[in-house]
């Protein structure tokens, strides 16, 4: 599948166009996953989705029911979505928001307060949607490891 072709600037900058960037996992992709993504893409006119790469799980000490390439192919399926990139590390955001020129990032209410979205305000806007009650990955792979018990 053709990745989207990255809007670029014309005279007037970017004619308003505002770009909007979220982190995740997206792993056993859910309801509340589309809700974030919904929501995410009306703070602005672009949504980038920077997916945790499986060796970046490892290193949060997690692991992933669906590879990345499978994750990244559900969320580039997502009308919601414009273009997915690689999360390689903590390090990278500040390069991300330059690179795609981003105005906004957007992160679930869980990582409000944390300093490694609190530092990129130097950079951007950076806006906490509230979770979805009701639904997590982690209660959904504990709900499906319950019935499959």
């Amino acid at each position: 599948m053709a990745q989207p072709s990255i809007p670029q600037p014309n005279e007037q900058g970017y004619a308003g166009l505002r770009r909007v960037l979220t982190y995740g996992t997206y792993d056993l992709l859910h309801y509340g996953h589309i809700r974030l993504l919904q929501r995410a893409a009306q703070c602005g006119d672009y949504l980038i989705v920077g997916l945790s790469t499986d060796e970046f799980n490892a290193i949060k000490g997690k692991e992933s029911f669906y590879p990345y390439e499978v994750r990244k192919e559900m969320l580039e399926a997502i009308r919601y979505v414009d273009l997915v990139i690689p999360e390689y590390d903590w390090d990278q955001k500040p390069d991300d928001i330059e690179r795609y020129h981003v105005d906004v990032v957007v992160m679930g209410s869980d990582w409000e307060g944390d300093e490694r979205f609190e530092k990129l305000r130097e950079y951007c806007d950076v806006i906490y949607l509230d979770r979805t009650h009701g639904v997590s990955t982690t209660d959904v792979k504990t709900r499906l490891k319950g019935e499959f018990d």
